[in-house]
């Protein structure tokens, strides 16, 4: 498991964990990984997802420390999304 996605795991488990997510959501992080998230916590797997969003490396750190919003990285075209769009839209008060 690469640095980046263990880093992505401890700080996605306690907001996957308050998330009451019934959903699956994995992030796939180009040259690195995956990480799932649901109610239960984050962790390094690359299962199936109920929405798999895709990103490289530099645009998924800029998310998760908030120097890139993932509304605008959609729709510049940094991130791509596969699956539940409904519950893409809730992602952002999800990790916020």
């Amino acid at each position: 498991m690469s640095d980046m996605i263990a880093a992505a795991v401890e700080a996605l488990d306690a907001k996957a964990k308050a998330s009451g997510l019934s959903e699956t959501v994995k992030f796939s992080i180009e040259g690195e990984g995956a990480v799932v998230i649901d109610g239960t916590g984050a962790r390094a797997s690359d299962e199936e997802a109920d929405l798999t969003v895709t990103a490289d490396a530099e645009t998924f750190q800029g998310i998760m420390d908030g120097s890139l919003d993932s509304t605008s990285a959609f729709m510049t075209g940094k991130i791509t999304i596969d699956g539940d769009m409904g519950l893409a839209m809730k992602l952002g008060s999800i990790l916020g």
